[in-house]
């Protein structure tokens, strides 16, 4: 009999913590997803002064676009946390999507073989970003779940445990874009 409650309290102790690593565990998770969007960024602001580079002697008079392209990267390497990152993310995504706009309309520049190279690469790192975020969103998602849920929660509010911010899209993006195909 004198076991029983020795027994309780060793499984009330295995439990708290298993919960609690549990609760660590999702919370580096998260944090790694973040640090995995942050290397395929670094990748994108690497590769973006290289296609300025190349551009910029095709195109000496659209200098106003390829300034709005090296301002947007300044201002998403500098950039802090979820929302402010996906802010600058956005306005950085748009002025590449208005550069190469600029680009299709240079033939010889379409032609070359840098340019497409380091548009491939850019697309191909954009869907990598894109797998990134969606990863973080996830990751954070199952994280709040678990500090918002009875009874982890209990031990999350003991140790400050707190939400993570999803990584979110601009309310421009979501427009529905207009597909003008005349």
């Amino acid at each position: 009999m004198t076991y029983v409650p020795l027994a309780i309290l060793a499984a009330i102790v295995v439990w708290f913590v298993a919960a609690y690593n549990k609760l660590v565990r999702l919370r580096n998770q998260v944090k790694n997803a973040w640090h995995q969007i942050d290397v395929q960024l670094k990748r994108r602001y690497d590769l973006i002064p290289n296609l300025v580079e190349v551009v910029k002697d095709y195109m000496s008079y659209e200098q106003e676009t390829l300034t709005k392209v090296v301002e947007a990267r300044a201002a998403a390497v500098a950039a802090k946390g979820p929302a402010a990152q996906a802010k600058a993310e956005n306005v950085l995504t748009e002025s590449l999507k208005s550069l190469f706009a600029v680009v299709e309309n240079y033939p010889d520049l379409k032609a070359n073989q840098n340019v497409a190279t380091l548009q491939e690469e850019l697309t191909g790192t954009e869907n990598k970003i894109s797998f990134a975020r969606q990863f973080f969103n996830d990751s954070v998602m199952t994280y709040n779940n678990t500090i918002q849920a009875i009874p982890s929660n209990i031990i999350a509010s003991l140790f400050n445990f707190t939400q993570e911010s999803y990584f979110q899209a601009e309310e421009a993006d979501r427009a529905v874009p207009k597909a003008d195909l005349r």
